[in-house]
């Protein structure tokens, strides 16, 4: 039998050390590996930090790797999109929603949003790469069903019905 889940997602960053503190002290993902490689003309960092599921967060740190000038770590508001498009949502229960939220604004910071979406209740916070984290408690679940998916994948609301409503709005102004 054959199965597959999330081993790492990784990202750009431009400031490890900073990267570093959102992940580890404040959202509490223990830093657990870090290569550094040379590569074309100079070198990169990838890093590691785990999930309580044994995946893991991870960024690069490039240096003359091959970037372009100017590059952007922001993946939705770099690519000209709302804010909350591109954006990473981790399973959270109650209590580690909680403990990240003391941490921040222990930190002098805040949550930037929390939004119940009726089948889960959403913390989300802004990392230091300009990347949208959601930490997402189900309340009591996401309703799964395959036949109305697939029905409402290229099905169009019509404008003013509560379908056609977006929760979603673009916070970043």
């Amino acid at each position: 039998m054959s199965s597959a889940s999330l081993h790492h997602v990784a990202f750009a960053c431009k400031d490890p050390e900073a990267t570093r503190h959102f992940y580890e002290d404040l959202m509490g993902f223990p830093l657990v590996h870090t290569e550094v490689a040379p590569v074309e003309k100079g070198f990169i960092r990838h890093f590691f930090f785990a999930l309580d599921d044994g995946s893991c967060i991870a960024f690069f740190d490039l240096h003359d790797a091959g970037e372009k000038p100017g590059w952007s770590t922001e993946i939705a508001t770099g690519l000209g999109l709302p804010l909350w498009c591109n954006h990473l949502a981790l399973r959270a229960d109650e209590t580690k929603q909680a403990e990240v939220r003391d941490r921040v604004e222990a930190d002098d910071s805040d949550v930037l949003m929390v939004l119940d979406h009726d089948w889960c209740e959403s913390h989300y916070y802004l990392d230091p790469n300009g990347i949208l984290i959601e930490l997402c408690r189900d309340t009591p679940g996401m309703p799964t069903d395959a036949a109305r998916a697939r029905e409402l994948l290229t099905a169009m609301p019509e404008a003013g019905t509560p379908q056609a409503e977006s929760r979603l709005v673009d916070h970043s102004r």
